[in-house]
């Protein structure tokens, strides 16, 4: 796990920008024995529907405060931390302005909205993917500037590769970054803006760690690219020798933290900085996740902690860290086992932790009305935990 040579950088360069500029595969090497299935088909530019809480919904919830369910089988069940049920493997989940949240489903690839106070969630449009192996919609991100340009970004599953797409909500998702290897493991799909407005692209080895070691391959990487697909500084490689980057986070202080989910042995939580000054494989262990602890899914960040989602832990693990980026003690959970597999997490803007639960996606025990989405007060928070 050595530096990438001059000489490297520069292929993979020349090859992303000719990948990105066609539309195309920017490098081939899909690894895990997948057998493409189907064209990759764009949907055509529709009217963005209106984004925001339906006429009549309830107001959002006090902060620090779990919100009045809006069922009556919700109010019977009396769990408040339930916002969605009935989803199909929600994979990626990004926190709207207005406090809402979109919801992406792996296998589907439809978006929804979810409301806080538990109105119904609406579907927003469907992204086309290919589902093939542990292929879909894997990730999603927040434009820095939603506010003006409306944009989300999404990781997917095509017949020949993974790629980055952005499309605003309703409209055709047009590629960011194309010829991520493809294989029937290990796809990867972490996605994160940094502070300063780079995009971060967490990616897989396919099964194949020759791969992830290969400075001219895009798998098992974290990428740092612009909103554009092009290289960022000396990128787009800013680490490299991982196994499968799932998820992604960043936090005010200009580090940004990788989760990689190991084939065995325990997963880890990596610091990845922009200069790449951590290490020769541009990536620092901040945190080792024992395997029956790990599967991790889902990483947040929120003042000095991290949010980690674990499907085989059942749990969100919780990481403090001091001002140099170590864990300040052995990390805490909590929702242990109490929902079953637990993927995707994100902060909004009240401080409350949203939570994505993975029981539908072969390895899990699905309950009646799963898969759900979960909004609780994390116990860090120094607020009344509804859990």
């Amino acid at each position: 796990m050595g530096g990438s040579t001059a000489g490297a950088r520069t292929r993979l360069a020349g090859a992303l920008l000719a990948g990105t500029l066609l539309g195309g595969a920017a490098l081939t090497g899909c690894g895990g024995g997948y057998t493409p299935s189907g064209p990759f088909r764009e949907i055509p530019q529709g009217q963005p529907p209106q984004v925001g809480p339906p006429p009549g919904s309830a107001p959002a919830p006090v902060p620090g405060q779990p919100s009045t369910p809006g069922t009556q089988q919700e109010q019977a069940a009396g769990d408040p931390n339930v916002v969605a049920t009935d989803l199909d493997v929600p994979t990626g989940l990004v926190v709207l302005p207005d406090g809402t949240a979109v919801v992406g489903e792996r296998d589907t690839g439809r978006l929804l909205q979810v409301f806080p106070d538990r109105s119904p969630a609406r579907e927003l449009m469907v992204l086309p993917v290919d589902t093939t192996g542990e292929g879909g919609l894997l990730g999603l991100a927040l434009s820095p500037t939603f506010a003006e340009d409306g944009l989300l970004y999404a990781y997917v599953s095509t017949a020949t590769d993974n790629r980055v797409v952005r499309f605003p909500i309703g409209g055709a998702p047009n590629p960011v970054l194309t010829g991520i290897p493809r294989g029937a493991v290990a796809n990867g799909g972490g996605l994160a803006f940094g502070p300063d407005g780079t995009l971060y692209v967490g990616t897989g080895d396919t099964g194949d760690p020759a791969l992830a070691a290969d400075p001219a391959s895009l798998a098992g990487k974290v990428l740092a690219v612009d909103v554009f697909g092009q290289p960022v500084g000396a990128g787009p490689v800013t680490s490299r020798g991982h196994r499968d980057v799932t998820a992604l986070c960043a936090g005010l202080d200009d580090r940004v933290y990788a989760t990689d989910e190991a084939a065995t042995g325990p997963d880890a939580l990596d610091a990845v900085r922009p200069d790449g000054d951590v290490g020769p494989a541009g990536a620092r262990p901040v945190l080792e996740v024992p395997a029956e602890e790990g599967g991790l899914g889902g990483c947040a960040v929120s003042g000095a902690y991290v949010f980690l989602g674990a499907l085989d832990g059942e749990r969100v693990t919780i990481v403090q860290l001091d001002e140099t980026g170590r864990p300040v003690e052995e990390p805490d959970s909590f929702l242990d086992g109490r929902y079953g597999r637990l993927r995707s997490v994100a902060v909004d803007p009240a401080g409350a932790l949203w939570v994505t639960t993975s029981n539908r996606d072969g390895a899990g025990e699905p309950a009646e009305d799963d898969d759900k989405v979960l909004r609780v007060t994390p116990p860090s928070s120094g607020a009344t935990s509804p859990v």
